[in-house]
């Protein structure tokens, strides 16, 4: 008799499927516009932030160079960045949204709210997991 995997019972699988579950449903939002989700979290900092190294965007989306430069790449491709070595130091590279990026701003939008509706939880619910995740987060990174 084969032993029970006890998926549903594990914090980390919980935390993998919400995951995959939450990012999907940004999909129907970003398709039409060519996007993924990674992409659109470029674009928010972007969007928010101005223009940023690409040093303090990998640190803003926790991910190394080898999993951003491809996304930045793709990106240039698109025509919604447009990356600039800097004028003080040649390694620092600094990403520019351009006018069609920015215009995906409106496009797009801010699509957490309407996100956030399709969980079922209450505001202070979410705030609550907000909370906790940051927590588990911050304690779990190393």
């Amino acid at each position: 008799m084969r032993e029970s995997t006890a998926l549903d019972q594990m914090i980390c699988f919980q935390l993998y499927a919400a995951s995959r579950a939450m990012t999907s449903l940004y999909r129907p939002h970003l398709d039409p516009h060519g996007l993924t989700y990674p992409q659109y979290l470029v674009l928010r900092v972007l969007w928010h932030d101005g223009p940023t190294t690409v040093r303090d965007l990998g640190r803003t989306l926790r991910l190394d160079s080898g999993t951003l430069s491809p996304l930045l790449k793709r990106l240039e491709t698109q025509g919604h960045i447009r990356r600039e070595r800097g004028t003080h130091d040649e390694r620092t590279v600094v990403i520019h949204p351009t006018d069609t990026g920015l215009a995906l701003q409106e496009a797009v939008g801010d699509l957490t709210q309407q996100l956030v509706c399709a969980t079922g939880l209450t505001l202070d619910e979410l705030t609550q997991l907000h909370h906790l995740l940051s927590r588990a987060r911050g304690r779990a990174t190393p």
